[in-house]
């Protein structure tokens, strides 16, 4: 399903266009208006500038859900980096032979969890799902057999393991997923519109260099907020660092 939000660039031509439209709209119905008395013009701007806080305020907010979840993804992504590498040393409390199977697979999941971060292409990500889960499945499998065979502390431990390797790909996709909610873009937009009339309304037949300045700042701080919460299409993301570390590190050994 296509979402405009998960294209930061789209966000800011798009939100530029209408609140640079929604400024000339405003200047447009002055002009063709009789102009307030002194007494109005003043509760004008008392509204003007009640406005404008709001919307500060609603922005600052709207960032702050933002850092909070990109803040949260990074969190995940060195939490399933730790689950990983402790149960790949766990491995060793296994029999060689189960050693060495489930060591190669904790090795090719790992590789499809960096590629899940890297990755731009929808039909690339759903492949790399669909191996992800496939190769969940068989590393279960691999440690719970002994486990079910002769259970013991150490297996208890190997299979405790693994389900924090599961759990912690849960958490990661579950934080992915938490995103701003549509209802808080709804609102801001809808404010930023009324601004943008509000400050065309007052330009008193200015020039149109003054109407472009609240769009585009506008725009940039949408395209900025769009752009920590997208998942793979913006330039700011969370780059899988711990994981790849752990890659070099296993790849030495």
């Amino acid at each position: 399903m296509f979402n405009p939000l998960d294209y930061p660039f789209l966000v800011l031509a798009l939100s530029f266009a209408v609140f640079w439209s929604s400024a000339l709209v405003g200047a447009w119905f002055h002009e063709r208006t009789h102009r307030p008395e002194e007494d109005n013009r003043e509760d004008f701007k008392f509204v003007l500038g009640g406005t404008l806080t709001l919307l500060a305020l609603i922005i600052g907010f709207t960032f702050s859900m933002a850092v909070s979840r990109y803040e949260q993804r990074k969190n995940y992504e060195e939490d399933e980096a730790n689950a990983i590498g402790t149960e790949y040393v766990r491995a060793a409390l296994l029999s060689p032979a189960d050693a060495a199977k489930i060591r190669p697979l904790l090795r090719s999941y790992l590789d499809q969890r960096i590629l899940r971060y890297k990755s731009r292409n929808h039909e690339r990500l759903r492949q790399i799902d669909a191996e992800t889960g496939r190769l969940q499945i068989e590393m279960w499998s691999v440690v719970v057999k002994p486990a079910c065979a002769q259970l013991s502390p150490v297996t208890a431990l190997t299979v405790s393991g693994m389900n924090d390797v599961l759990n912690s790909q849960g958490y990661t996709q579950a934080a992915w997923w938490n995103r701003i909610p549509i209802g808080a873009w709804i609102l801001l937009v809808m404010i930023s519109i009324f601004c943008n009339l509000l400050v065309g309304y007052s330009s008193k037949g200015r020039g149109g260099f003054l109407l472009l300045i609240l769009p585009v700042t506008l725009a940039i701080s949408l395209f900025l907020i769009a752009d920590i919460d997208s998942l793979h299409a913006g330039l700011i993301r969370v780059q899988p660092q711990n994981l790849q570390s752990l890659a070099e590190s296993l790849s030495s050994q």
